[in-house]
């Protein structure tokens, strides 16, 4: 166990540089894939099956480590809820958003998938491994903590803010709009207030689990989540004021009123 966590230390390190590094680099540059796809970041492969091999780590790796912990912890009440949290959210984002998503046939560049590869790996592992072997166990009594009810309201509000965003998209493409490409000016919902809901609503499930899960892995997560979507929710943000002129000047990028 003591060698165990040497490692998952040393991984934990490389996680919180990893995001913050890309902190950083995204007030410089904006990831290039979907909208903002362009050349210069290598070999592409199909978006689609980009996003689910990227995706699909965390899932796997979460579920991996749930069924080596000791049964005690991997059948407690407070384990099986943190698994169906997790699994609900990314089996879905894994195996069913990238076959519904607007982008279509588009290409991704490889790097990127590579690279969101190991931080979906990394960051499965990091979490799981933590909560069902490495770090404290939960007693029945979690389930009633306020840390644990509140997270986990946060977590089903954002879910469905998620939800909800991703459905609208889903409905919006029109291929007869300007340029060719099918993208329009998104309404309904918290479009209404920003440009993103969906990445607001990410952000508040992370957040959530941070809290109900109580962990170092879960408060980097929810950290990695926003220096992810923040930076990016901002460029989508622009990229709507640039395309249309009538676009919706109260909108803020992600954060109602504010931001």
């Amino acid at each position: 166990m003591h060698d165990e966590l040497d490692v998952y230390r040393l991984v934990f390190r490389g996680f919180v540089a990893f995001s913050a590094l890309a902190f950083v680099a995204l007030q410089f540059v904006t990831a290039p894939y979907g909208r903002h796809l362009r050349d210069g970041w290598g070999p592409k492969i199909d978006a689609t099956l980009g996003w689910v091999v990227m995706e699909a780590p965390s899932p796997l790796a979460f579920l991996g480590c749930w069924l080596v912990a000791e049964p005690a912890r991997r059948f407690s009440a407070a384990g099986l809820v943190f698994l169906a949290l997790w699994q609900t959210h990314y089996v879905y984002r894994a195996f069913v958003f990238p076959f519904r998503r607007r982008g279509g046939s588009e290409a991704m560049p490889l790097s990127i998938v590579l690279l969101s590869m190991a931080f979906n790996l990394a960051n499965g592992y990091l979490n799981a491994r933590w909560i069902y072997t490495l770090g404290p166990e939960r007693p029945l009594a979690w389930l009633a903590d306020p840390r644990f009810l509140a997270g986990v309201a946060l977590f089903a509000i954002g879910y469905a803010i998620n939800h909800q965003s991703d459905r609208i998209l889903f409905n919006l493409r029109n291929p007869r709009a300007p340029g060719g490409d099918g993208y329009t000016i998104p309404r309904g919902g918290l479009f209404r207030f920003v440009s993103c809901p969906n990445y607001l609503g990410e952000i508040v499930e992370w957040t959530g689990w941070a809290l109900c899960t109580f962990s170092p892995a879960g408060l980097a997560f929810a950290a990695a989540s926003a220096a992810n979507l923040v930076p990016r929710a901002r460029s989508h943000h622009l990229w709507y004021r640039e395309r249309f002129a009538d676009y919706p000047q109260e909108r803020k990028a992600i954060v109602p009123w504010i931001f």
